[in-house]
């Protein structure tokens, strides 16, 4: 049996979200495509999952990729600037800190970008905001790990204060308590945007194991080195014989050197930016925002062999209730919305 398989059906654009027109040429063939992140492109995660997505794009219309990640979470214009004189003709900026500038560039230079997190941005040939349904992930792996949990203690870990890290620990905590209402729920915070701070995820998540979790949901780009490493030197807490952790955005099974990697909420983001090309030479870019979800295929959840039979068909069942309607997973955009779902 292969290490890793994933739960995912697709991807696609959704419903307009609103348009606000600007000149700008549609229908353009696009020669060149430009990428900027925030961090390193290296870490199985937000940055190296966009990447992966835009060189499919990239590669679906033969057009070459400029890179540019690692570029820190400061002002993207100059890099954006940079991307235009190197001849970008789409741009995606890959991350929700950069959408105000890049909209605004768009507007000024008529290139058309990829945000995130505010579809108030999204207008014609110019802006598509990219937004996740990454609670529906959340609540599988909250079911994921109320059934693996030996001590009935779990760990939520965020880097950030993001509204991202709060659908998903939301959803997690409702999947959780779907199987075990009593269950027990630790969570903490590396920083206000600790996004890339290793050590500051390792010892946040000491604290909680030190509380008694025995699975961790860790979410934070860079970070969520340092909370695996915290989780593969643990102790175990009294109950438990191993602690497991459970990450978002990519796969770290190749980096698993201690099997302690029981599933990861995955994002793919190369159906969207693929879209995104074909709705350029549609002339139709901007009319639409897109959503990553489980039902097309932007959100899954990874199994590794650490994920029972029993457990998983749990997975499915869920999965499957989310599919046809029968769950509806919690929106809990802030820190107070997981507070209050925890609460009760």
């Amino acid at each position: 049996m292969s290490k890793s398989r994933v739960l995912a059906m697709g991807l696609g654009a959704t419903l307009a979200l609103g348009a606000v027109a600007f000149p700008v040429a549609a229908q353009t063939e696009i020669m060149k495509i430009g990428y900027i992140s925030p961090e390193a492109a290296t870490d199985y995660g937000w940055n190296q999952q966009g990447l992966i997505g835009a060189q499919a794009a990239a590669a679906s219309i033969g057009a070459e990729l400029i890179q540019a990640d690692n570029s820190g979470y400061g002002d993207p214009g100059p890099v954006l600037g940079q991307l235009k004189d190197d001849g970008a003709q789409l741009i995606i900026a890959q991350a929700s800190g950069y959408t105000t500038v890049a909209a605004q560039f768009a507007k000024d230079s008529g290139i058309p970008v990829i945000v995130f997190d505010q579809p108030e941005m999204t207008a014609a040939d110019l802006v598509a905001d990219v937004a996740t349904n990454s609670q529906q992930g959340g609540y599988l792996a909250g079911v994921l790990a109320a059934h693996a949990s030996k001590t009935g203690v779990l760990g939520i870990v965020i880097s950030a204060d993001d509204t991202n890290w709060h659908k998903q620990a939301g959803g997690f905590v409702a999947g959780a308590k779907s199987v075990n209402p009593e269950i027990q729920i630790l969570q903490a915070q590396v920083g206000p945007a600790g996004y890339g701070d290793a050590e500051g995820g390792k010892t946040t998540t000491e604290t909680l194991i030190a509380g008694g979790a025995d699975i961790v949901f860790g979410m934070g780009d860079g970070s969520s080195f340092g909370m695996l490493a915290a989780v593969e030197n643990a102790t175990p807490p009294a109950g438990a014989d191993k602690v497991m952790f459970i990450d978002v955005i990519g796969d770290k099974t190749p980096i698993d050197a201690k099997d302690v990697l029981l599933s990861s909420v995955l994002w793919d983001f190369t159906g969207t930016y693929t879209q995104a090309v074909a709705d350029i030479a549609a002339g139709t870019f901007g009319d639409a925002g897109y959503t990553l979800d489980a039902a097309n295929g932007g959100i899954s959840l990874l199994r590794t062999d650490n994920a029972s039979d029993e457990a998983w068909a749990a997975v499915d069942a869920a999965a499957a209730g989310i599919a046809d309607g029968s769950i509806e997973v919690p929106l809990t955009a802030t820190q107070a919305d997981v507070d209050a779902l925890i609460a009760q």
